[in-house]
C-alpha cells in the first residue's frame, strides 16, 4: 500500500467514478483500475460495488477510508 494507490482509492471514493478520478488526479482510467485492483489484492477485500457504471463503497471500502485519509494528511 502506497500513496499514489491511497490516493486514487480517495479519488474514486470521492468521485464515485474511475474515469472522474482520472481526470482529477490526471492519469489514465485503467491506471486507477489498476490501482485499485493492486489495493483490493493486497487488503483481500473488495472495495467498491460495481454495478454498471456506477460504483459504491463497501463495507471494506467504507473502513478503510477514513484510515486512508488520515495517511495521507500525515
Amino acid at each position: 500500500m502506497d500513496t499514489p494507490t491511497l490516493t486514487a482509492f480517495m479519488a474514486v471514493a470521492e468521485t464515485g467514478s474511475f474515469s472522474a478520478a482520472a481526470e482529477r488526479l490526471y492519469i489514465t482510467q485503467p491506471a486507477i483500475s489498476k490501482r485499485i485492483a493492486l489495493l483490493e489484492q493486497q487488503l483481500e477485500a473488495r472495495l467498491f460495488d460495481r454495478v454498471g457504471r456506477q460504483i459504491q463503497l463497501t463495507e471494506a471500502g467504507r473502513s478503510l477510508l477514513p484510515r486512508a485519509r488520515q495517511v495521507l494528511m500525515d
